[in-house]
């Protein structure tokens, strides 16, 4: 391993500098207003902030300059990535967030010119939202080659009927990339499931509600929808790319997206570790005798440190050797980084709250918002238990004989 291609480029490092002021200076005092209170009464606010995030060269760092982006690689994106993850308002303002980064990326792949000049444009200058609707409630979200929703080909149009929900931010998107099964009998069944791009005016697109997680129930972008698709008919040309390769393309979008998870949730380690030295600092158990004087608390601080260091590492990488080799090279990097990472996370929010005390249980910080929110790190993806047997088979077969 090249241990130079982990460092920061003194441009980067003056790039990533600006992010970091722009989060603290403009979007993290807006938390309590946007996160806590209404998201859709913050939109003039925060549709604001990406104007100025446009204005400040600092929008779309992920996508080409061609595209209107900083042209930034997997490995670079990743380290600002983790600083937009210190507010979770952090990626929306810079468009970069899911599931509209792994819509643009699978639609600048594979979508028809028609379909890209339509939809990816207008998707990547933030002027519309996506959403990306794959699981379904009566299925494991761990096995996406069992689908029950289907989209029959019927002269030049698929109708699509089916079930889905965590159709993240459906809420005020424009439109749906859904994977159904066009070919039920392939004797493939990783071939069966295609890709189809659905636009949320359709009549037969019924968005059924905004799904409470934990007792919050989240609007707009910050919402996880479950929604029905009944004889909803969009033309054939709204496939994208080849029919039966849903199940592919699926991989193709969940390797890099991976790793975009991964470095917002060592962003959101970094922003518990922040406000866990904090409390530790002001908050005294007698007159002079500051939290920060215990050894547990010390303890607390110097795992957290050094387990999101190591996570880190391990992501950059990952998205190092994704960059040089492609995803399919990394497979056991990417479920690796999955299930640590975001053990990590949880463990180190864990850690803040327990300083914060009964405060930490309040919503008068952002921890207990990452607590409900971020639970699903360990779920979504492929829950944590599919990637440790995933990595586990692979290491078994260098011993068996």
């Amino acid at each position: 391993m090249d241990f130079s291609s982990l460092m920061m480029s003194d441009e980067l490092a003056h790039l990533s500098n600006r992010y970091d002021q722009f989060v603290k200076t403009h979007i993290i005092p807006l938390e309590q207003e946007a996160v806590y209170g209404s998201f859709k009464a913050a939109l003039p606010k925060l549709q604001e902030l990406r104007q100025l995030a446009k204005k400040e060269g600092l929008f779309a760092p992920h996508l080409s300059k061609s595209d209107g982006g900083l042209g930034l690689g997997l490995t670079e994106f990743g380290r600002v990535s983790e600083i937009l993850g210190k507010s979770p308002l952090g990626h929306y303002i810079f468009n970069c967030q899911a599931p509209d980064i792994g819509n643009m990326e699978l639609m600048h792949q594979f979508a028809s010119p028609q379909l890209q000049s339509k939809y990816l444009v207008p998707l990547q200058k933030g002027e519309i939202r996506s959403c990306f609707a794959m699981t379904e409630p009566q299925h494991a979200g761990s096995n996406p080659k069992h689908l029950s929703t289907t989209a029959v080909k019927v002269g030049n149009e698929y109708i699509i009927n089916g079930h889905k929900w965590f159709t993240s931010s459906a809420d005020g998107a424009a439109f749906t990339i859904v994977m159904a099964v066009t070919d039920p009998e392939h004797p493939n069944p990783y071939q069966r499931a295609s890709m189809i791009l659905v636009p949320l005016d359709n009549l037969g697109f019924k968005l059924v509600r905004n799904i409470p997680i934990m007792g919050d129930v989240g609007e707009d972008y910050m919402s996880h929808a479950e929604v029905r698709f009944e004889d909803c008919k969009v033309p054939v040309s709204n496939l994208i790319g080849k029919e039966g390769s849903g199940f592919s393309l699926a991989q193709e979008r969940l390797g890099p997206g991976r790793i975009h998870h991964c470095m917002r949730w060592i962003g959101i380690c970094e922003r518990a570790i922040d406000l866990m030295c904090q409390r530790a600092l002001s908050r005294e158990l007698d007159p002079g005798k500051p939290l920060s004087g215990q050894q547990t608390v010390q303890n607390w601080i110097a795992e957290a440190v050094a387990e999101v260091k190591a996570a880190r590492m391990l992501v950059l990488a990952t998205a190092f050797r994704i960059e040089k080799e492609g995803a399919k090279a990394a497979k056991m990097d990417i479920s690796t980084i999955k299930f640590f990472v975001s053990d990590v996370l949880m463990k180190t929010l864990d850690k803040a709250i327990q300083t914060h005390g009964a405060l930490g249980i309040t919503d008068d910080t952002i921890l207990s918002f990452w607590y409900r929110h971020e639970r699903g790190a360990r779920i979504y993806d492929g829950p944590d238990e599919v990637h440790k047997s995933v990595l586990a088979r692979e290491t078994l077969k260098k011993y068996a004989g």
